[in-house]
């Protein structure tokens, strides 16, 4: 079931594993042993919990768009789908994720391209409210700015222009004149129609505030970790939410599953660049990416064994070029 999506999942993580063997290497292994030993993991709990308050926050932001969507679904299955989406969190800005709008057909029969769009706000808006954190932290961390500044007028041209409903249902009628396309049309329009509720002013920035909360909290979270070496760091909260947000961000526009090597390498360089050793700066990369990335992806198996368990999922192969019938 799901084969070829498993051998991705596999292929990441295998992935992961590599670039993890990369930065072991690179920090010299005795070291990066040491500093992982001396780090204090009676806090470690603390972080996964704030990782937990960040998907519990995520959640509300799904419930709030099924809602605007007029979307029915018992809330128990609701959030098994929400959080069987993390198995996708390795795809190259998470838009894997879009494997909730499939359970969610396989639940109630919501047309893929009815509630596909959800994922496409939920990622506007996350880079938003990332760009935001970044801009917070960017106060006392002057690096940067350019990059956090152009990628965030990106986005926000981006929600401007789908805001302008004549100008986007004139692309969709000219798109919609290409052959290849030509069949895909209603498909193309219901989508549209989904975002646009998706991005108006009052839902978007209540979304945009609800991510803000979200991500800040594992901003907290690897503050924690950076502070729980036995060798006293003097990270500020601003510095750590410069540092997790501007790395996230990094590993998002780079397009990497999961930001695979990207967001380690940023975090890792930036904390060195606070003249942090070292190992204790790819210690503390790899710890709060196992908090967070390895520790979502952990969750999302579970979830989607226990909704397969509940309810059988069908056989239908998740093509890419199938995933939107």
């Amino acid at each position: 079931m799901f084969k070829k999506y498993k051998q991705k999942i596999l292929l990441s993580i295998i992935a992961g594993l590599i670039v993890y063997l990369g930065f072991s290497i690179y920090a010299d292994f005795d070291n990066l042993a040491k500093a992982v030993v001396s780090f204090k993991w009676k806090y470690f709990p603390f972080v996964l919990l704030l990782s937990l308050l960040n998907y519990f926050v995520r959640y509300l932001k799904w419930e709030y768009y099924l809602f605007l969507l007029n979307i029915k679904l018992k809330k128990t299955n609701s959030l098994l789908i929400f959080l069987s989406a993390f198995t996708m969190s390795v795809t190259p800005g998470k838009l894997g994720e879009v494997f909730k709008s499939y359970l969610l057909k396989e639940e109630n029969g919501t047309p893929i391209s009815y509630s596909a769009p959800i994922v496409i706000a939920e990622r506007l808006t996350d880079f938003l409210s990332i760009v935001i954190l970044c801009l917070i932290g960017a106060i006392v961390f002057n690096y940067g700015r350019v990059l956090i500044i152009v990628t965030g007028m990106v986005f926000v041209i981006v929600i401007i222009l789908i805001s302008y409903r004549n100008l986007s249902i004139k692309i969709i009628e000219l798109i919609s004149n290409i052959k290849i396309f030509e069949k895909h049309v209603i498909k193309l329009r219901n989508a549209y129609e989904s975002i646009y509720l998706l991005v108006k002013i009052k839902p978007l920035l209540v979304v945009i505030g609800l991510s803000v909360i979200s991500w800040f909290f594992e901003c907290i979270g690897f503050y924690i970790v950076v502070n729980s070496f036995t060798e006293t760091l003097e990270v500020s909260i601003l510095s750590a939410t410069f540092i997790y947000a501007f790395s996230t961000l990094l590993g998002a526009i780079m397009m990497l599953p999961g930001g695979l090597g990207a967001t380690e390498a940023s975090l890792t360089g930036l904390l060195i660049y606070l003249k942090i050793p070292e190992a204790l700066s790819v210690a503390s990369a790899l710890i709060i990416r196992i908090a967070t990335l390895w520790f979502a992806i952990v969750i999302g198996i579970i979830s989607l064994a226990i909704f397969q368990k509940r309810k059988p999922i069908s056989e239908i192969q998740l093509e890419e070029n199938k995933l939107y019938p």
